[in-house]
């Protein structure tokens, strides 16, 4: 029997204290899981905040930027972060883009997907050393590792190593994550459609390229959704949504989402307003049909139901978006998320 379709939470915070608010008020919620991102702060640390505030909560990187980090250190974050939550971490990984990895953080970025291929090799074979299963001996086109004297390992802990997650938007990308990876944490960028269409087939292509049960990685799927009483509050936060997809779709490399629907130019349009500076013109291009497909709209009694309808034949579980800034902003919107997460859990399929 597969597990429940799960509900979580992506986490905003801009400082530890801040982030360990959010985290007790996730749990209060009844979110499954909480997932921090690579932003002004290191995620890392962030996860440390999180989870010294919960006894119960699931916690990831969703994502931690790879390349910015040895294996080693994204390792050593790792263990430390499962044993003090007691198996509750997980370790999302990911690209970035060529700018922010070499302009930002001065790391290399040449052949990402290989080089992202072996980091997960990498960390499963310092995971192995960690637990004292056998000696850190692991040479690679990019990474080389064979030395960690007893004194500066971790040691044993009594949960497993925890999982690893990575990001992917191409179809190339999420064959590979269902080679090596345990889950795929896809782009918040994503349609029903996309999922269906582009993503399980070429995860479950690598799946079976490396000879593993077909469904066995798990699709974490954040949603943006746009939820309210009246249409005023819809409205709104209709153009926020709007205005988002317009810049995550600016991104170079993201069109094969646009593409999946038919919809051919509109990723390389938006790059070239984005880079004209001309935001009004990039939210026009995001017509209200692609906010439908990107985005899930409903009122509060009706989204959990709404969710489950679009995402639980898809994916594993769906990571709310904007849930979070939501209840910081208003927070007596906290016991409405309340609701929508007792709706799931009651309503998921298992």
């Amino acid at each position: 029997m597969s597990p429940p379709f799960r509900l979580d939470v992506i986490g905003f915070g801009s400082s530890p204290s801040a982030m360990q608010t959010v985290a007790r008020q996730a749990q209060q919620a009844g979110f499954s899981g909480l997932w921090l991102t690579e932003s002004t702060q290191p995620v890392f640390s962030m996860c440390t905040a999180a989870a010294l505030a919960t006894d119960g909560l699931a916690i990831g990187t969703g994502i931690a930027v790879a390349f910015a980090r040895s294996p080693m250190v994204s390792a050593q974050a790792a263990w430390m972060l499962a044993d003090a939550t007691g198996g509750r971490f997980t370790l999302g990984l990911g690209t970035q883009v060529r700018a922010h990895v070499e302009r930002r953080y001065s790391a290399a970025f040449d052949h990402p997907g290989p080089r992202l291929k072996e980091y997960v090799a990498a960390v499963r074979s310092i995971f192995r050393a960690f637990g004292r299963q056998e000696r850190l001996r692991f040479e690679g086109d990019f990474y080389s590792f064979s030395l960690l004297p007893d004194m500066w390992s971790p040691g044993p802990m009594d949960h497993d190593d925890p999982p690893i997650y990575l990001a992917g938007v191409s179809p190339w990308m999420c064959r590979m994550i269902g080679e090596v990876a345990d889950g795929m944490h896809v782009h918040p960028l994503n349609t029903a459609t996309y999922l269906e269409q582009v993503v399980r087939p070429a995860v479950a292509e690598g799946e079976i390229r490396a000879g593993r049960r077909p469904g066995q990685v798990a699709l974490a799927c954040p949603v943006m959704t746009i939820v309210g009483d009246n249409e005023e509050e819809l409205s709104a936060q209709r153009e926020d949504v709007r205005m988002r997809l317009a810049f995550y779709g600016s991104t170079p490399g993201y069109e094969v989402v646009f593409d999946t629907h038919g919809w051919f130019g509109v990723g390389e349009r938006l790059n070239q307003l984005q880079r004209a500076g001309d935001f009004a013109g990039m939210a026009a291009t995001v017509t209200d049909e692609m906010v439908d497909a990107f985005a899930v709209t409903a009122p509060w009694e009706r989204l959990g139901q709404a969710l489950i309808d679009r995402y639980a034949s898809v994916a594993s579980h769906v990571i709310c978006y904007s849930a979070s800034p939501q209840w910081t902003s208003v927070p007596a919107t906290l016991e409405r998320w309340s609701d929508v997460a007792r709706a799931v859990a009651i309503g998921s399929p298992s």
